[in-house]
Formats: structure tokens, C-alpha cells, sequence
């Protein structure tokens, strides 16, 4: 069955599910959705009430929410597994993935980076005010990740897993910021697995730039 993902050319969620989707070695045809657009087409919000992305349809079976998504798609395909086999691990990797939704997401893309870097990508000005509120609270974020880094290579052992993809796509945005770069710099384990994870082939396989001026 075909895979159709439609998504935002600059949304860290939609290049969650795209890594997902290269790790699987799966092909799909994608979409564009502005969530920002002011008038969604009424066909799309019958896929998503919320309007937002990425949404994916395989088959005549559709389903929105990334962390949905994601697991969904590693069940159905194989070989690549990316849950570690291990109940401990496992359960670790579903709270990374929860606490940088709820808690990191906001701070560290749509304060500190979309302020600092994206909006002078536009020619915009940032404001400061919402970029140091975003570079106090990733500080306390980033204090919570660093005790929950695993030894190994990611975040949760020695394989790729969700959580990698998940705060991958978020820490490439962040740390494109100065602020974003010297706060990781202060936690020597987030730092360790962030200088690994930067040159991953599926993050740079799915960067998605910034806009041309």
C-alpha cells in the first residue's frame, strides 16, 4: 500500500517522521500543509480537526500525531526496529520523547530558534525578551536530559531509537542559535551524544534548510 505524508517543509515534526520513514527504507509521496495558513482546505481538516502536521495515509488508513505515527510505521515495515528490546530503555525512551513535547519543543525551536535564526533568515528582528525567556527555560530542559543520557552511543543505548529522532530534529534547530549551542556546551553527556547524533545520515538526509531571502 502507498504511503502519502503530508507535512511542513520546516516543521520538526514532520522531519521526525521523514528519519522514520529513511530508516525504514520507505518510499512515500509527500504533500505540502502550511499549519500557519490563515484558511485550511476543509479536505485536509477531515484528515486532521486540529490542522496541524504532519498526518500520514497508508492505504485508506490515516492517522496524525507524530509519536502515532512513528510507532506506527516501525510495527507495519521492517527490518529496523527503533523501540530497544529492553523494558527499561524502552520506557526511558518514551520519557524523553514526552518531556521534550511538553516541555522542550516551545523554548528551544519556537522561541530561541525561530527568534534568533529563523526570523533573520526572513529579514526579521527577533525579540529578545521571548528569546531569553526560551534560553532560561531549554536551560532547565537540558539540565533534565543530561541525567537521563545513556553511556552508549544514544540516547537510550547503543542503537537509534525514537527518542534520537525525536530530540535530534529539535536539538539541530536549537543549537543553530548561539545561546542554543552554549547551553548544550555546559552538560558534557548531552553534549557527547549531540556531536554524535549532529552528523547522523538520517538528519542530514532530511535537513530541511532555511528560507531564501
Amino acid at each position: 500500500m502507498s504511503i502519502t505524508l503530508y507535512g511542513y517543509h520546516y516543521s520538526v515534526y514532520t522531519r521526525i517522521v521523514k528519519m522514520v520513514l529513511a530508516a525504514k527504507a520507505l518510499s512515500y509521496s509527500y504533500l505540502e500543509v502550511d499549519p500557519f495558513a490563515q484558511n485550511l482546505e476543509p479536505a485536509y481538516l477531515e484528515l486532521h480537526p486540529f490542522g496541524r502536521v504532519p498526518v500520514i495515509r497508508h492505504g485508506a488508513f490515516t492517522l496524525y500525531e507524530t509519536v502515532a505515527i512513528a510507532r506506527y510505521l516501525d510495527e507495519v515495515s521492517a527490518p529496523v526496529m527503533l523501540s530497544p528490546n529492553n523494558p527499561e530503555n524502552r520506557a526511558r525512551m518514551v520519557q524523553i520523547v514526552s518531556m521534550v513535547d511538553n516541555y522542550g519543543y516551545w523554548p528551544m525551536v519556537r522561541q530561541v530558534f525561530s527568534h534568533r535564526v529563523f526570523r533573520a533568515a526572513e529579514g526579521r528582528e527577533a525579540d529578545e525578551y521571548v528569546v531569553a525567556a526560551g534560553r532560561d527555560a531549554s536551560q532547565n530542559v537540558c539540565a533534565a536530559l543530561e541525567k537521563l543520557v545513556h553511556d552508549g552511543e544514544f540516547l537510550t543505548g547503543a542503537a537509534i531509537s525514537y527518542a534520537d529522532l525525536h530530540l535530534g530534529a529539535m536539538m539541530d534547530y536549537f543549537t543553530a542559535a548561539p545561546e542554543g549551542r552554549e547551553i548544550v556546551n555546559c552538560f558534557p553527556r548531552l553534549s557527547r551524544w549531540w556531536q554524535g547524533m549532529a552528523d547522523h545520515a538520517l538528519l542530514q538526509k532530511t535537513n530541511p534548510g532555511l528560507p531564501a531571502v
